[in-house]
């Protein structure tokens, strides 16, 4: 007779460092199927519904972060409390005051936690003392809250968006954990409006959200956990060891990875809150696709891009003020953009690469050549191939350890690069490329053939979804790894 070990079951409701809580784990299945009947019971109940959730997140974050989820309910009421004094406040140069306060907690908060380290290396290198970094745990999440919170205080002061009455309701906003830790980021303005509404979930809600759901599970269980385990980790982790052959197919093996991971991330926090009766704008447009790096950016991780846009490039002037400044403003937005992904100068020549990159496009655009505006499908695929290896390029410096790691990948791919060795290549990695060629042409289907999928799913009835959950935990289960493998995005 089994017998329930009584102490490590509660183990499993606190926190551990080592498995932080995420949706592609079966302790959140569990939890979550946990919560969805208190949720439903409560479904009737506003204030009841919405404070359950509330608790939900922050223990959501708890298992994520620790301790750490004093600093998320600190940030909610301090910001709330901003917010409403903003509002109230008669006299622009106290708005203006208290918004810039705002500013220097949230931007304080998150220069703290992620930068401290990094401006400290570079005193010690600039006055040639011995580096010791300062032991900081960086909380899951913090910049993709600290975002979502800004945009509040933000869209109050340019008085875009009234206050919400009660500090629940935003704590509810701020908190709620299908996007806490990697995003989307949304908007204050896009998300309040829907908790006051009758809360519902059609059916054409609840089968996009299975299908999301499936996909983000399938992408980031299935496909990018093994890419990451058994092959490009390996090659990163020791590119001198490997052809340039096995480095760039490691490149593109890390694009593909990291879309899979995010957009994965994406779909299951979209899905979750859709079954929750909550809507989320899409994030990634199958970005891959895109024919410039103008393009790449309207598709991938749209809700940054859209965010940086508003609340950074336009309030530096956007393209307002000249060519030259539109220009600069471009670089800097996208500079402090690759600051924000990591406090690193990788993360800080990443940023820059795509705003020279977007400046570039940007003036040939405005030269107006009559042979480039000719949008035959040779030139459609001529600029999905450059723009997607300038990405991938980019990438390198995105992945990498450190600069000596980025001129280990590039110099075996320009001076190492084997080709001979092909055959061999293939048959070593066969998995890992059959995974990688089904990862791609999946990203490359027509969005026609995606929404028809979709639908598929959403006309199946309850039975057959169940089905497809079952049949694809029974996969992940089948290609699992052991140990828990973080979304990428939570180092941010």
């Amino acid at each position: 007779m089994y017998s329930i070990d009584i102490p490590k079951l509660l183990k499993q409701f606190q926190y551990n460092p080592e498995e932080p809580l995420i949706f592609n784990s079966g302790f959140f299945f569990f939890l979550f199927l946990g919560f969805l009947a208190v949720y439903i019971l409560l479904s009737k109940t506003y204030r009841a519904r919405f404070t359950f959730v509330t608790l939900f997140s922050l223990y959501f974050y708890y298992k994520s972060s620790g301790i750490y989820f004093l600093i998320l309910i600190g940030s909610t009421i301090v910001d709330y409390t901003l917010a409403n004094f903003i509002y109230r406040s008669p006299v622009y140069w106290k708005k203006l005051s208290l918004m810039t306060f705002s500013l220097i907690i949230n931007l304080g908060l998150l220069g703290y936690f992620k930068y401290t380290n990094f401006v400290h290396g570079i005193f010690c290198s600039l006055s040639g003392l011995a580096y010791q970094p300062f032991d900081i745990f960086l909380p899951v999440g913090v910049s993709f809250f600290t975002f979502q919170s800004l945009s509040y205080t933000i869209d109050i002061y340019r008085g875009t968006l009234k206050p919400v009455g009660n500090i629940l309701d935003y704590a509810f906003f701020v908190t709620f954990f299908p996007q806490l830790v990697a995003g989307p980021i949304v908007r204050a303005k896009d998300f309040l409006p829907q908790i006051y509404l009758p809360t519902q979930v059609t059916r054409e809600m609840f089968g996009r959200a299975i299908y999301l759901i499936c996909s983000g599970l399938f992408k980031k269980a299935i496909i990018s956990n093994y890419l990451s385990l058994n092959f490009v980790d390996r090659i990163f982790d020791a590119p001198t060891l490997y052809t340039g052959l096995e480095n760039l197919f490691g490149v593109y093996g890390y694009a593909l990875q990291i879309y899979c991971d995010f957009s994965g991330y994406s779909d299951m926090a979209i899905g979750i809150a859709l079954l929750l009766g909550f809507k989320f704008g899409i994030n990634f447009d199958s970005p891959y696709q895109s024919a410039t790096i103008t393009e790449f950016w309207r598709r991938w991780h749209i809700s940054l891009s859209t965010w940086l846009r508003d609340y950074l490039y336009f309030p530096l002037g956007g393209n307002r003020k000249g060519k030259i400044r539109m220009y600069f403003n471009l670089f800097l937005t996208m500079l402090l953009g690759g600051l924000w992904h990591g406090a690193s100068f990788r993360f800080v020549l990443w940023g820059g690469l795509h705003g020279a990159a977007l400046a570039v496009h940007k003036f040939f655009t405005s030269l107006k050549i009559s042979w480039a505006q000719k949008n035959t499908w040779l030139s459609q695929a001529l600029g999905v191939f450059i723009t997607f290896h300038f990405v991938c390029f980019c990438w390198i410096f995105f992945r990498a350890s450190s600069m000596e790691n980025v001129a280990q990948v590039i110099r075996q791919i320009t001076l190492h690069f084997t080709p001979q060795i092909f055959g061999a290549f293939i048959e070593g990695y066969r998995v890992a490329l059959l995974l990688m060629a089904l990862g791609y042409c999946l990203h490359f289907v027509p969005h026609s053939i995606e929404l028809r999928a979709q639908n598929a799913v959403t006309n199946m009835p309850l039975a057959g979804k169940a089905a497809l959950m079952v049949a694809l935990i029974f996969l992940i289960i089948q290609t699992k790894s052991a140990g828990i493998q973080p979304f990428i995005y939570f180092q941010f």
